[in-house]
């Protein structure tokens, strides 16, 4: 990581945007010949209660969340990286957290407005939402869709009560399945997030939670393996899950039943219907950009000499009290040349169709030949599949996918 320097200012203090904008314009390791599709992802870091399994940036709402002088710094935050991304259209718009759906509609449409007002939108860009079944009111959610929401993205992680329970989920089966019903008839695009190796699941009952989630007839599903995340409550104390033969299984009936409903698995985690893809999810597993604002939300922008990540203040005050000062970025750096190949491989190693090799030069500013050593390493383990149109992980590539990205770590020359 090779830390951006701008004269005068340290990150987190307030400095002009155009003049670190000048900086990361001059020359520099990289040479990309245009730069990637742009998305633009916004973070509402409250929720009703904290999920032992969660690692996201959340917390707990405790009395009236300060939606105005958050959405007050959201804005400033959006003004202040204007100058980092002059010119550029904003294909998607994601707005997670948190529970976004604790927002009142009123400041759902203000958020919006404001996004209209600073950035240029394209006029079909996806703009999802996440929300928790637990907070679903019909009148709000029609609300939300006015204001531009065009497709929800719900947390339901299981229809068993007994498993949300056990997930520290604020509502229960009844509720999810209310709020799939509500989401079918106000939303013509939506996504169903679900979980499964649940405490003390089986097989049966995975099958009939996927089972339940398809008969609602969804455009798009994610399914997510639950994993031990550092600094949560789950890697303290740690449940009883299924092994690693009931897991595989479950991974095995999850194949076969979406394959069979007309599902495609695009992505290690996401299943589509035809033409019903994540838009957005899709530019992150290929490299594109993302401008990250609010709190603890992370960014990704392309310059044609370098790369820039930036991660904003993780608590709501320090982030709405750096906004007011200027600079609501704490940490930024621009990604070495060395590690260039393996953030590339990190995420489009997740796609199943795997991609064209012009796509890494495109993102990367390198040459393919910059990772040949791995691509031959990875290709002789029977983990990856190449010739001169495609790369993409074979099966065995995507079963053993944390081995197969590890192989690109520092091999970019």
């Amino acid at each position: 990581m090779i830390p951006i320097k701008v004269a005068g200012a340290n990150v987190g203090e307030a400095r002009s945007p155009a003049s670190a904008a000048l900086q990361y314009l001059q020359p520099g390791a990289l040479n990309l010949a245009a730069l990637p599709p742009l998305s633009l992802y916004i973070h509402f870091p409250w929720c009703v209660r904290k999920c032992p399994y969660c690692d996201f940036n959340s917390h707990e709402a405790k009395g009236e969340l300060p939606e105005k002088e958050y959405l007050d710094a959201v804005r400033l935050d959006l003004e202040q990286s204007l100058p980092l991304i002059w010119g550029r259209k904003i294909h998607t718009v994601f707005i997670g957290g948190g529970t976004p759906s604790l927002m009142s509609a009123a400041g759902m449409d203000r958020l919006l407005s404001d996004v209209r007002t600073l950035l240029p939108l394209e006029l079909d860009a996806e703009i999802t939402m996440e929300a928790n079944p637990g907070t679903f009111e019909a009148e709000k959610f029609r609300h939300y869709r006015d204001s531009g929401v065009n497709r929800l993205s719900i947390g339901i992680q299981s229809f068993n009560g007994a498993h949300l329970q056990a997930l520290g989920r604020i509502h229960d089966e009844r509720e999810a399945l209310r709020a799939v019903e509500i989401a079918g008839a106000t939303f013509e695009n939506f996504n169903l997030d679900l979980m499964y190796a649940l405490p003390s699941q089986t097989l049966q009952e995975a099958e009939h939670d996927l089972r339940t989630a398809l008969s609602f007839a969804p455009p798009h599903l994610s399914l997510y393996h639950l994993t031990m995340e550092p600094n949560t409550v789950f890697a303290k104390y740690p449940p009883q899950l299924p092994d690693d033969d009931a897991s595989a299984d479950m991974q095995d009936m999850i194949a076969e039943t979406t394959a069979a409903a007309g599902f495609e698995h695009y992505e290690v985690s996401a299943y589509a219907q035809a033409g019903r893809r994540a838009r957005h999810n899709l530019n992150y597993w290929t490299f594109g950009d993302y401008l990250g604002v609010g709190a603890g939300a992370h960014s990704k922008i392309s310059f044609p000499h370098r790369v820039l990540r930036q991660a904003r203040f993780k608590q709501p005050n320090s982030f709405i009290e750096a906004a007011r000062r200027g600079n609501p970025v704490q940490e930024e750096h621009e990604i070495a040349r060395a590690d260039m190949g393996f953030e590339f491989m990190l995420n489009a190693l997740r796609l199943t169709g795997g991609f064209d090799p012009n796509l890494f030069g495109e993102r990367t500013g390198m040459s393919i030949t910059a990772i040949g050593k791995a691509l031959d390493a990875a290709e002789a383990k029977g983990l990856l599949y190449r010739d001169f149109k495609l790369i993409r992980p074979t099966e065995l590539g995507q079963r053993f996918l944390n081995d197969l990205q590890e192989m690109f770590l520092n091999e970019a020359e």
